[in-house]
């Protein structure tokens, strides 16, 4: 053998090894992998929330597959709850003051920014009673806004009872004139609130002009309502004035009421049929609904207010119409009255920021004027200032000393 082919001959046994080594490492990285896998333990199944648009099984095909995962199923619809929504729950909720005693509570607050019973007494205290002290009675009474009519049958029933018993004790005399202004208050009307129905949700309607303090009344309304131990669900129907709407929820949210509503700018009547739908779903005891009161816009507002009356009443009557007036705009509040009262049936008048007036006998004077009674009074700022109507009650806070 040659010396080439010899250096041929052991190229040739090098390059037979490496392939023997690189079979032989391949063999064995392969059988170990295999090895693992047997050993490895099954993957555990993707958790269901994983498995956005598909049911508990797997579809059989694909078309099935397709339409499962693009399907929407429609949300789920939250159980009502009119006395406490979500937003409520917890200390937030509050117990509102018990509506028995509130107007005696506050008749110091009324004795004390109402002069009239004061300046009366005065009067009638004299030794003399003159046509000039007749004349001064006269003028305290129309300035209080009792009206004409009203203060002409006082002074008259006063002369006369005063010149037959020939009385001057100052208690005599005030026991006398508080006689004549509780007639003249029609103790005899009935000042119910018809807050309770039978089957079905009590419907309350509230109306008057804005700046009344219409929409605190309802949220303190709503107050008296839970006070006396019922649910109220509120009806947001003054869909154009700014934040009536959430100003009307703040006061719901506080006794636990639900508010429904609906956009701003829409229509107020389909706002009023929804609560009364959802009212009368839910099982409460009143429906609350605040409406609009844009005076300046006359025509447009009674129309407005007739149709939601009338939307409502297809689901059923309309159980309590009441007129919210301000006591400070005296013989301008019968104005305001005498509007709303040509469209709708008012049953029942409140008198807000009837404590910060001289002029009282607003009271007298729209009762005459509308045979309406006076429901409910506001004598406050405050959250439970809102108190029930009794005129025995209120005469005494005029003639307080």
């Amino acid at each position: 053998m040659t010396e080439s082919s010899s250096i041929w001959l052991w190229v040739a046994i090098v390059f037979g090894l490496l392939a023997l080594g690189f079979a032989l490492t391949f063999y064995v990285s392969r059988t170990r992998g295999r090895r693992d896998l047997e050993t490895r333990p099954p993957a555990a199944p993707a958790p269901p929330e994983a498995r956005v648009g598909e049911d508990a099984e797997e579809p059989r095909d694909s078309a099935t597959r397709s339409i499962s995962s693009t399907v929407e199923l429609p949300p789920m619809v939250e159980p009502f709850a009119p006395t406490l929504p979500p937003s409520t729950r917890g200390s937030l909720v509050e117990t509102p003051e018990p509506t028995a005693g509130r107007m005696q509570r506050l008749r110091s607050r009324l004795a004390r920014s109402n002069g009239l019973g004061r300046g009366l007494l005065t009067v009638l205290s004299r030794e003399n009673l003159d046509d000039a002290a007749w004349e001064e009675i006269e003028e305290a009474l129309l300035t209080a806004d009792v009206g004409v009519g009203a203060t002409t049958e006082i002074i008259d029933n006063l002369k006369e009872q005063t010149k037959v018993l020939g009385t001057r004790d100052p208690s005599e005399l005030r026991h006398l004139l508080a006689n004549e202004l509780i007639t003249a208050l029609r103790p005899d009307l009935d000042r119910t609130l018809a807050t309770k129905a039978q089957g079905r949700p009590a419907v309350v309607m509230v109306v008057g002009v804005n700046g009344t303090g219409k929409t605190t009344t309802c949220g303190k309304l709503a107050r008296v309502i839970v006070a006396d131990g019922r649910s109220v669900l509120l009806g947001a129907a003054d869909t154009f004035r700014a934040a009536a709407a959430d100003q009307l929820a703040t006061w719901g949210e506080r006794v636990g009421a639900r508010t429904v509503r609906g956009p701003e700018g829409g229509d107020p009547a389909s706002v009023a049929f929804d609560a009364v739908r959802v009212g009368t779903e839910g099982g409460v005891d009143t429906v609350l609904i605040d409406t609009a009161g844009r005076l300046h816009t006359k025509v447009g507002l009674m129309d407005e207010l007739g149709k939601v009356k009338r939307v409502i009443e297809k689901q059923g009557p309309v159980d309590e119409t009441l007129l919210v007036l301000d006591a400070t705009t005296g013989q301008n509040g019968l104005i305001q009255a005498r509007v709303f009262t040509e469209v709708v049936d008012v049953t029942g008048i409140v008198l807000t920021k009837l404590d910060g007036t001289a002029k009282g006998g607003i009271v007298i004077a729209v009762q005459r004027e509308l045979g309406v009674p006076v429901k409910l009074v506001g004598l406050g700022e405050g959250a439970d200032d809102l108190a029930l109507f009794d005129p025995t009650t209120f005469v005494d806070a005029l003639l307080a000393d």
